[in-house]
């Protein structure tokens, strides 16, 4: 059987969903993920029918298509995946002057 996992560490996504279920319900689902070792999922957006969250992952191999396929599965949709990280260990982004 072929592994899908791909040694991604660290997943950030930027995620649209409804009100129901709720960012804690979302957060549940995905925490309890294999492989997932920690979320945090931030609202920094609403409207009168959507939601858009910023959703940070981390776990020694995180599989992708699971975690979309679950976020789906609750009526969501990913928008993009904002920020990536695999390897032995994660790198912090450094500020370089284009940032400034």
């Amino acid at each position: 059987m072929m592994n899908n996992k791909s040694g991604i560490r660290r997943l950030v996504l930027d995620v649209l969903k409804p009100h129901n279920p709720s960012i804690v319900e979302l957060a549940g689902v995905l925490g309890d993920l294999e492989g997932v070792d920690g979320v945090n999922l931030s609202l920094y957006e609403m409207d009168q029918k959507t939601e858009n969250v910023k959703i940070t992952l981390e776990g020694l191999d995180l599989d992708y298509e699971l975690i979309r396929q679950e976020i789906e599965n609750m009526g969501a949709v990913v928008h993009s995946v904002d920020e990536i990280a695999a390897g032995k260990k994660i790198i912090e982004e450094v500020e370089t002057h284009q940032d400034r």
